[in-house]
């Protein structure tokens, strides 16, 4: 008996003892791989008590010429030192220089011959003669003096005539022009359309004016060079801009028209008015018959509309005689009613007028719930072909119709994805102000993931490409070569769209539904969102909020997901089956429990093992009870062992991701149960588990990740036994082919 107890009490040693594998501590906490906290940051992820940032307000009058397409303007900018320290001179930020003739963005690009190019991509050739980046016509401090200036490409520094300390501020202006690029053929992510069929043009104008570089707490001046693909950091502010068109354009704006007696017929004004109560469907402020009309004159006169905005990082429009404009209101739960609007053109119809406002009008109501109600009083959805952008307030946005207005469920679906996913972004970056040139997964990724949150709440079985656990596998299991981990500079990116959209979604999917549970998800991620609303989170902020707002240790996962490349292959590698006996018979004859047992085949309805093995109960030792601990009851342990099926599985970890065990079993009469083993089960051996589950029925089938949560890229060795079955990941793939 004594013996038989000894060999059964190596069933539960097993685990910690054998295969320990490279250790890699995986389980240790983040450390040094997080900045230490300190009195602006703490080690809860809020902000500390003498956190601050930075203050810029801008004045701006531009003019945007529609026969030279070109931008003019001027800006007087108020900017406040918060900070702690003296500023002897100030950073702005000159995206347009980007397309200069001296950028360093194609001089970077890499590119290689082959016998065959296209002739959009043979390298070094420019079929055009466009001359990009800024003309500084002048820098002046606010009483007109000259200020000394140098440029470095994208970047200007101002020299201050004076030192900045604590508490001051500094008043100054800049004259500037540029070319406006054809997107159509130029790319970038503002621009102009060209429409030859009425000899019209659509502006989409972002990154047109220069603006200040961030200065924080945990970076100092964040001015690197913008190469075209990290975007951009930026301090909030107020705006009031005028902005002088074509008297016939009509206008979609960051922030609130000051003017619209000026800029807007009396029917337009009534029907704009109609739009602030009505909350079932769009109002036409302009319909496409009037768009229609408008664009086939062009009026020689111009008009100014005036906009503010309070409180926002970042200011951009659109302007063109061929807008067509509809607006619904949103009722929101904290009370606000803001204006959800979409401006297109007669060639974005009729799927625009059907479905641009109502996404926007379903991300404003999921967003809001996930984070905090938002706050600006619009929310805008430009139409703009081949373009998804960002900006506070208002975004442009792609999906057009064929020229017979005919459209796909493809072309539908895409279109609604890349407006949630822009109107989105007015919650990460535009609020909760992340540093995009820095960590570009913290707006996007964090973003994607909410739009995946709002295409499954507001739309029936909306065809998502990024979130579910299953569409990520291809992406982790491939050559480790072409991968980089999610927090790598936006650069130095490889695969951008897998690395800072899908795989960051995918884990907070993961985490929220497969480690932490919603309620307790949910409930961080939104003190998340409302500690560092309208101020600037870096990655640490987020990873301490998730832990101090739900008591859950997730270095673990921040470290496995966010800092490595490893993916996650977990499999069955074992199983044995056991059952009680008092027979010593079937103890002396059986193969001994220690013997190592293979896969092997079973049909339906049979046992995954022939025969079981057997094991005993014996009296548990004094030793074991230590000083005083009460005695268990031997004979209930016995009477409830009785009939008990006990299954002792070995689970491997062969893609170095520790993750949860979900484990579904199979019963002899069809049934099935599924439990969830935690992914600490991992802690004191990275590469091998081994437990013992105990069930009332015969199992037939054990299954790892049956529902696809993990994102597990080897679904074959999931399975035991083995058998040639079609899984539900085969099942994904021929859905997805």
């Amino acid at each position: 008996m004594k013996k038989v107890f000894l060999l059964f009490s190596l069933v539960f040693i097993y685990g910690t003892s054998f295969g320990q594998g490279k250790y890699e501590g995986k389980f240790e906490q983040m450390g040094t791989l997080l900045p230490s906290p300190n009195v602006y940051r703490t080690a809860s992820g809020a902000p500390g008590p003498e956190y601050w940032q930075q203050r810029a307000d801008y004045d701006i009058d531009v003019k945007l010429d529609d026969n030279k397409q070109t931008i003019t303007g001027s800006e007087t900018i108020t900017y406040y030192n918060n900070s702690p320290n003296p500023l002897g001179y100030i950073w702005v930020q000159l995206d347009q220089n980007m397309r200069a003739t001296d950028s360093h963005t194609p001089k970077v690009a890499t590119n290689g011959m082959r016998d065959t190019l296209y002739s959009k991509w043979v390298p070094g050739i420019e079929v055009n003669d466009y001359e990009g980046g800024y003309n500084i016509k002048s820098v002046t401090d606010e009483n007109g003096n000259d200020l000394k200036y140098f440029i470095n490409k994208t970047m200007m520094r101002v020299e201050l005539p004076s030192v900045m300390n604590n508490g001051d501020t500094f008043k100054f202006n800049i004259e500037w022009s540029y070319n406006i690029n054809d997107r159509m053929s130029d790319g970038g992510r503002s621009g102009l359309e060209y429409f030859p069929e009425d000899d019209n043009f659509l502006y989409t104008i972002a990154q047109f004016y220069p603006r200040m570089a961030v200065y924080s707490d945990f970076d100092g001046w964040q001015n690197k060079q913008f190469l075209g693909r990290g975007e951009f950091a930026l301090p909030f502010g107020n705006y009031e801009v005028s902005i002088t068109v074509p008297s016939d354009h009509i206008i979609a704006s960051t922030g609130t028209l000051q003017n619209p007696k000026e800029t807007l017929t009396e029917e337009q004004r009534e029907r704009f008015e109609k739009a602030k109560t009505s909350f079932d469907k769009p109002v036409f402020i302009v319909t496409e018959k009037e768009a229609i009309k408008n664009e086939k004159k062009k009026a020689s006169d111009t008009k100014t509309w005036v906009f503010k905005a309070e409180n926002v990082r970042d200011f951009a429009f659109a302007s063109s005689r061929k807008f067509i404009w509809d607006a619904q209101a949103v009722k929101l739960p904290n009370g606000n009613t803001p204006l959800a609007m979409s401006f297109y053109s007669k060639e974005g119809n009729p799927l625009w007028e059907e479905e641009s406002t109502k996404a926007v009008v379903n991300t404003l109501k999921t967003y809001s719930k996930y984070t905090i109600d938002y706050p600006y009083p619009v929310a805008i959805s430009v139409h703009a072909a081949s373009i998804g952008m960002e900006y506070p307030m208002i975004c442009f946005n792609f999906g057009r119709p064929d020229e017979k207005g005919n459209y796909s469920e493809t072309t539908k679906y895409r279109m609604i994805g890349v407006i949630i996913h822009e109107v989105g972004h007015n919650f990460f970056p535009m609020i909760i102000n992340s540093d995009e040139r820095q960590w570009t997964w913290m707006d996007e990724g964090l973003n994607t993931f909410v739009q995946y949150r709002t295409e499954v709440e507001q739309y029936d079985n909306f065809p998502s490409r990024r979130g579910p656990a299953a569409n990520i596998v291809r992406y982790m299991k491939g050559e480790k070569q072409y991968i980089r981990p999610i927090m790598t500079n936006s650069e130095q990116i490889l695969q951008f769209g897998n690395n800072a959209y899908g795989k960051p979604a995918t884990a907070l999917n993961i985490l929220r539904e497969t480690v932490m549970g919603p309620e307790l998800f949910d409930y961080a991620f939104k003190e998340y969102a409302k500690r560092w609303a309208f101020k600037h989170p870096t990655p640490a902020d987020l990873f301490r909020t998730m832990e101090d707002a739900s008591a859950i240790d997730l270095d673990w996962f921040w470290k496995g997901w966010f800092y490595s490349t490893d993916h996650v292959d977990i499999t069955v590698e074992n199983v044995r089956w056991f059952k009680y006996t008092e027979d010593k018979e079937k103890l002396e004859n059986q193969v001994s429990v220690s013997a190592s047992q293979e896969p092997g085949e079973a049909s339906e309805g049979e046992t995954a093992l022939e025969e079981p093995m057997y094991f005993t109960i014996a009296e548990t030792p004094d030793r074991y009870y230590g000083e005083f601990m009460n005695r268990v009851d031997e004979k209930e342990i016995v009477n409830k062992a009785k009939d008990k099926n006990f299954y002792e599985i070995t689970f491997e970890n062969e893609g170095g991701l520790v993750m949860p065990i979900i484990v579904e079993f199979t019963y002899a009469d069809g049934t099935t149960e599924t439990q969830k083993i935690p992914a600490e089960i991992w802690r004191r051996n990275e590469n091998v588990a081994v437990k013992t589950f105990v069930t009332e029925k015969e199992v037939t089938r054990i299954t790892v990740d049956p529902n696809l949560e993990t994102a597990d890229v080897n679904l074959e060795n999931n399975v035991y036994p083995r058998k040639d079955v079609k899984s539900a990941f085969d099942k994904f793939k021929e859905g997805t082919n």
